[in-house]
This record gives C-alpha cells, sequence and structure tokens, in this order.
C-alpha cells in the first residue's frame, strides 16, 4: 500500500486525491502545514506527497512551486485537475434566508487562497466580519467545530463539512464557478494510476545563460520549429541574484516522443541549463453519478 502525504484532514487536497486515486491501494497521511508534506515524502515517511501548484483564477501557487524548484528534489509522476466549490459552513441550522444567516456572524475562518476566491461573496453578505486566516480548509472547518459558536463560520469544501459535523449555510459561494485546481503527485518512483489519462505533459525549467542576447527567443524557437505545444511558461527568481531568473515551463508532450528530446538538446547547446522536474500523465475530472 503506497503512503500519500496531503495538507489535511478535510482539505481540497485530501477530495481531489480521493476522487482520482484508489484509496483501496493508498493510505493517505494528512499533514498539518504543506512543508510537512513534502518533507514526509523527502525523509521515507510517505511514498508521494500530492501537492496543489495552480488555480484558474489565481494562477500558481508560488510558495509550492518553490519547495519543488528550490528546496526538494521530488519528480512530477502525474497530475489532475478538480473543480474548487466552497461552502459556508457553522454548527446550528441556518437561517431562513442567507441574510438572516450571515446577520449574525461575526468572523469567517478559511486558508488565505479560499478567501480571496470569496471576495465578491464576503464583500455583498459580510462585509461586517473578522477574517482569520488558519494553514488549510480543514483547519478552518475544525476551529468552528471547536468553538461551537454560531456566530462563527468556515469557508471550506463540503467534505470538511461532513468530518466535523458543520451544517452548509450557502453552497458554491466562491466568486466564479469554473473554478479549478490543477494538483501533482510527486515522489521518486513512477506510479500507475488509472488508463484513462488525458495526455503526457513534461515540465522543465530553463536558466539562460547571461550576456546571452536573443537566448529565450532561440528557446522558444526550438518548440516552435518542431510545432511542439507549450501549456505554460513562467518567469521566477533563482534567488541568486536580483534580476536573475530561471523560465518554468509546461510542454504538451512526452520525453518518449521523437521531438521533444532533440529539442531540449538544441536549448542545451547554446548553454542553457535545463532541469526536468517530471514527465507525467495528466487526467481530467469527470463527475460521479451522484453530481451528474
Amino acid at each position: 500500500m503506497k503512503r500519500i502525504a496531503l495538507l489535511g484532514p478535510g482539505t481540497y487536497t485530501e477530495e481531489s486525491a480521493r476522487h482520482f486515486l484508489d484509496s483501496a491501494v493508498c493510505e493517505y497521511v494528512p499533514c498539518k502545514l504543506i512543508d510537512d508534506v513534502f518533507m514526509s515524502t523527502v525523509n521515507g515517511i510517505t511514498d508521494y506527497s500530492v501537492i496543489p501548484i495552480e488555480n484558474t483564477f489565481d494562477g500558481s501557487v508560488s510558495l509550492h512551486l518553490d519547495w519543488l524548484v528550490h528546496e526538494v528534489n521530488l519528480p512530477m509522476q502525474a497530475e489532475w485537475i478538480y473543480p474548487i466549490s466552497i461552502q459556508l459552513m457553522a454548527v446550528g441550522a441556518p437561517g431562513d434566508t442567507l441574510e438572516a444567516s450571515c446577520s449574525g456572524l461575526k468572523k469567517i475562518v478559511s486558508h488565505s487562497v479560499t478567501l480571496t476566491q470569496c471576495r465578491q461573496f464576503l464583500r455583498k453578505y459580510l462585509p461586517h466580519v473578522e477574517l482569520e486566516q488558519v494553514s488549510s480548509n480543514g483547519e478552518a472547518a475544525r476551529l468552528v467545530q471547536e468553538l461551537g459558536s454560531p456566530e462563527v463560520a468556515a469557508l471550506a469544501p463540503r467534505s470538511a463539512g461532513a468530518l466535523y459535523g458543520l451544517q452548509i449555510w450557502a453552497q458554491d459561494v466562491q466568486d466564479h464557478q469554473k473554478n479549478f485546481t490543477r494538483f501533482v503527485l510527486v515522489g521518486q518512483a513512477p506510479i500507475e494510476l488509472m488508463d484513462n489519462y488525458r495526455s503526457h505533459k513534461t515540465t522543465i525549467l530553463v536558466t539562460l545563460p547571461e550576456d546571452y542576447p536573443g537566448a529565450l527567443h532561440q528557446v522558444l524557437s526550438a518548440f516552435a520549429w518542431r510545432r511542439i505545444n507549450l501549456s505554460k511558461i513562467e518567469s521566477r527568481p533563482t534567488k541568486k541574484k536580483l534580476g536573475n531568473y530561471y523560465f518554468y515551463i509546461d510542454i504538451d508532450a512526452s520525453l518518449d516522443s521523437v521531438l521533444l528530446p532533440s529539442a531540449l538538446q538544441e536549448i542545451e547547446a547554446i548553454g542553457c541549463q535545463v532541469r526536468i522536474l517530471g514527465c507525467y500523465p495528466t487526467y481530467s475530472y469527470k463527475p460521479t453519478h451522484s453530481e451528474v
């Protein structure tokens, strides 16, 4: 049985992992902090970690990318896309209307990213409340249960409410309904998940040689003339010198393809450093029968 570290319990990370990973062959190891998630796999306590790295509206999770680049050497072994549905939950029954429920609230507890994704809802219905940030949405639900006060609510996934016995006061309160997060499974060994993956992807880091005019253009040209699609390119600081960046690139191709290895060789030939973060299958979300 594979041991899987993740932020939790009661988080979107856990919810997504249970949707995509076979619980019959996986043991989930919840961690309170993302640092603990990474280090659990680095130290061999778990076989893999599940890491959220990108959201439809917030973009890259920079802290997690920096961990993968600067702190650990854990290759990406799979990725999946999961919808984010945020609920307002508290102890006790809600009021007759949403306005009545919200009028008695004095504090909302949630993860910082979740609060950001509910700005319009908070501004419209809860402009008077105190907002408290915690390490995870599961922790938010746990704290609301522990306090036991109808004046405190959590913004969290439905699974967190079920875990901690909270009532849903409002459903799908995120500002954008087509809200998805990209998760990656990282670890040292390849893993077989499902056969119905959408495609393969390769993620690399490219560091340009200094004082080489047009180097980025040549990097992109190596992919362009081979008609290799780049689904993402993002510059991030190397943390070595101000103004010195590497490029994080997602490529819609496998290292087993004919053209990609030669493109990487061409990039290295002009003096660029190339680091492969992973070559892995990518999965799309499919609703269960109960969600259709």
